[in-house]
């Protein structure tokens, strides 16, 4: 039978349930995204491991657990029974993506037995401006645990509620680079990470009217094993605050394609390079161009600081178009066509060249054949549906290039042997010189370099550059679609995170990133 409690009643958990599931429901209104921290007396974590959230899906004692959402529903699994002594309170909390609570109605938790049997309901109908909430706690007393029913928040802050909780804020100092011996390598690419089953980022703040802080969901967590960097989500709030949320959930989506490969609190710049061929047109003018500059500037809202991806496009030449971001990027396609229209031919030479001449001014965009360190690494989204006029001055760059800490990712937009297709699997990795792929000329070869021309359609060249030899580090990596815009984002960013990780490591070991 259930029990329905009012706002500030409390009661116990009945002997012997230990296993709880709790239940955060909504009929309508902006999504929830439930959260537990486990907290001390002292009313805050012991560290950022005890919050428990989407990104970081289970406390380091497995005591508690976020199982993710049914429809509406998200829901904590809690059992108290594994709770350290030190713990004395489980603050049961949600966040929306900065909506108000009070657009939400059917607003309620729930209290399950494991076995789904309700034990304990909290309605909840006074729900103002908080963009954060408490809806409950378990809490200890006397050796039992009870339930609370608090249904308090917040409106805004979320720098102000990690410190309530004694989450750390500022970013941890960067450690000391050691100096590694450097000397070449080859990077194998990485296994494709496991697709997202739940995308979420909320935002909160310091109290609207509750004595005890709540929680909030950051858009972002940790590397694997490392701390939640509070200043990071901090950012990420301000940046988003007012944006639409097909952008909020764009940046949502990269956050955790990034968290499953570590890479949680990376930094880097990212640039997005461009072909406007003519052949490009259609693409163009569907707005499916549009679409793929906003979802590249998910990943950049992520990974840099300033929120902003450069851009650069290339046709029968080479340009510069400068940054999008969040304050610009609706429209900036259509612009971009008015100003500088298709052309007839595509250099990937050109381009390439401008990417490295405004990264690393000090080269000029020529050769280079000694590392060139740097604290923050660039990722290049490079996107074509044709092949270049230049590709002997192409793997010059791309030569030159793997000196300097600079990942190219390009995406062809047709067939070829490494197409992905929508929700399915990543193309497996290509084995080395399989087709003649290790540096050599363009064209000519034997009968398999001819058949893997016709297979890959104009894409042979891409992957002889996924896997060229001759260069420092592997810098490269490759797939093709016959439509950008049936992938999800989900599998597009997971797609562009394929190989990044492993050459970021290279990198890191070889002394290119510094940082």
């Amino acid at each position: 039978m259930t029990t329905s409690l009012g706002k500030g009643a409390n009661a116990p958990l009945p002997s012997p349930v230990s296993v709880v599931r709790i239940v955060f429901d909504s009929a309508s209104g902006p999504e929830l995204d439930a959260s537990a921290l486990l907290l001390t007396e002292t009313g805050k974590v012991r560290s950022d491991a005890d919050f428990v959230f989407y990104n970081q899906p289970a406390s380091a004692d497995g005591s508690a657990r976020h199982l993710g959402k049914t429809g509406r529903a998200d829901t904590l699994e809690v059992d108290v029974s594994r709770l350290p002594a030190e713990i004395t309170t489980v603050a049961l909390a949600a966040s929306t993506d900065g909506a108000p609570f009070g657009r939400i109605a059917g607003l309620a938790l729930r209290v399950l037995e494991a076995g789904g049997a309700e034990l304990l309901r909290f309605d909840i109908g006074d729900a103002t401006d908080e963009t954060a909430f408490v809806f409950g706690e378990l809490y200890r007393r006397a050796g039992a645990w009870k339930f609370r029913a608090v249904g308090q928040g917040w409106a805004s802050g979320l720098a102000g509620l990690a410190t309530a909780y004694g989450i750390s804020v500022d970013d941890p100092p960067a450690p000391a680079a050691a100096a590694p011996a450097v000397s070449p390598v080859r990077s194998a690419p990485a296994p494709a990470a496991t697709r997202a089953t739940a995308a979420t980022r909320a935002t909160a703040a310091t109290p609207a009217s509750a004595a005890t802080p709540a929680s909030a969901t950051p858009p972002v967590s940790p590397a694997a094993g490392g701390k939640i960097s509070m200043a990071k989500t901090v950012r990420l709030e301000k940046q988003l605050a007012g944006q639409p949320a097909s952008m909020v959930n764009l940046v949502k989506r990269a956050g955790i394609s990034l968290e499953k490969q570590g890479l949680g609190d990376h930094k880097a710049r990212v640039a997005l390079c461009l072909d406007i061929s003519a052949s490009m047109t259609r693409l163009y003018s569907s707005g499916k161009v549009q679409e793929l500059c906003e979802r590249v500037l998910g990943l950049a809202v992520q990974l840099d600081d300033d929120g902003m991806c450069d851009v650069f496009t290339f046709g029968t030449g080479g340009y510069v178009e400068g940054p999008i971001d969040l304050r610009n990027y609706q429209g900036w396609v259509d612009d971009l066509v008015n100003r500088r229209r298709l052309e007839g031919g595509t250099n990937y030479n050109k381009a390439m060249r401008a990417v490295r001449e405004h990264y690393f001014p000090d080269g000029r965009g020529k050769k280079r054949t000694s590392p060139r360190p740097d604290r923050r690494p660039v990722y290049v989204m490079f996107v074509t549906d044709g092949h270049t006029t230049d590709q002997n001055g192409t793997r010059d760059q791309v030569t030159w290039s793997s000196y300097e800490p600079l990942f190219w990712q390009f995406m062809a937009i047709g067939a070829s042997s490494r197409q992905v297709k929508a929700g399915g699997p990543p193309p497996p990795p290509r084995k080395k010189g399989l087709f003649g792929g290790g540096g050599g000329g363009g064209g000519g070869g034997g009968f398999m370099a001819r058949l893997a021309a016709a297979m890959s359609m104009d894409f042979s060249f891409l992957e002889e550059l996924d896997d060229m030899g001759g260069r420092y580090l592997d810098n490269a990596n490759f797939f093709s679609v016959a439509d950008p815009g049936e992938l999800s984002d989900d599998q597009l960013y997971d797609l562009m995170m394929e190989e990044y990780p492993s050459w970021l490591k290279q990198a890191q070991a070889n002394g290119l990133v510094t940082g």
